[in-house]
């Protein structure tokens, strides 16, 4: 098993499936600040130039949300998944909500505040993309308030996804008035096999 990843980006979400897994696997590192995923060999794993990208023999998987299902469903015994269909409901529901109203607006404001060239960037944008987090992450903070996990009593892989996401909203002084969320953050990356967090994994590429 190939992990196609660079340390900062969402391919954290899979590494740290893979990690509490136990699953061995290859760290294929492809420095996007190099421009290796415009690489032809790359692009034909993942023509859309994202990591991570997962290679499982002949499966070859791009998106970390899929990714990290699959790693979970082919090692059910680990039970990062709920075997309940309801509570499996309740994680793609989650799932869904983290990749959709907490993850969009901070790809906006990244964006716009480091990703297009400055001539393009739009500074409004980054406004109205906090206000569009605030509501949405207090929909999380009253979720998880007397939860330790997501979805049910025991770690899933909604955490590792979720867990990323709130990193990402810390890194961008977006969690201020959420402290259960930020609670929550801290205990999930205490976890023995918790990847790095993204400050790390950025201090680790800048060298």
């Amino acid at each position: 098993m190939k992990l196609f990843e660079f340390a900062p980006t969402r391919s954290i979400r899979a590494r740290w499936t893979l990690q509490e897994l136990g699953v061995e696997f290859e760290s294929v590192v492809v420095n996007l600040i190099a421009g290796e995923h415009h690489d032809a060999a790359f692009l034909r794993l993942n023509p859309a130039g994202r990591v991570p990208v997962l290679v499982d023999g002949d499966v070859v998987l791009t998106e970390s949300v899929a990714i990290v299902l699959y790693l979970a469903e082919k090692y059910p015994e680990k039970r990062f998944v709920p075997s309940d269909l309801v509570q499996r409901a309740q994680l793609y529901r989650w799932l869904l909500f983290a990749t959709t109203e907490l993850e969009q607006p901070l790809w906006r404001i990244s964006k716009h505040t480091a990703i297009y060239p400055r001539d393009r960037r739009l500074p409004a944008d980054v406004v109205l993309a906090r206000e569009d987090f605030a509501p949405m992450a207090q929909v999380m903070e009253q979720h998880m308030s007397g939860r330790q996990f997501v979805v049910g009593d025991s770690v899933s892989v909604a955490d590792f996804v979720l867990a990323y996401t709130l990193d990402w909203a810390n890194e961008v002084g977006l969690l201020a008035d959420c402290p259960q969320l930020r609670r929550y953050l801290e205990r999930m990356y205490q976890r023995p096999l918790a990847p790095p967090r993204i400050a790390a994994a950025f201090a680790s590429v800048k060298g």
